[in-house]
């Protein structure tokens, strides 16, 4: 069996979140912010945060270009959300 559904499914769920934080930051903020947020969002969950989380987030972000921008270019650390995921 491939594990490469349940990695994509893994990595939107993170993209979700990611902008439900940046929604809720004002639709933009420092990546850092965005990855400790995801990291509360999870743990208010009972869900648990594992230490691959900060790169998964940032793999999530990048996946879901349609979804994210990076507002300063790409050596920017801020991130901005440009479309509500569908």
């Amino acid at each position: 069996m491939s594990q490469a559904p349940a990695k994509s499914n893994f990595l939107e769920a993170l993209a979700r979140d990611v902008a439900t934080v940046l929604k809720s930051l004002g639709g933009s903020a420092h990546q850092n912010v965005v990855i400790d947020c995801v990291a509360a969002l999870k743990r208010q969950r009972g869900e648990p945060v594992t230490q691959g989380l900060r790169q998964a987030v940032v793999e999530a972000f990048e996946r879901y270009s349609e979804w994210f921008t990076r507002p300063f270019g790409d050596g920017s650390m801020r991130w901005a959300l440009i479309a509500e995921p569908g």
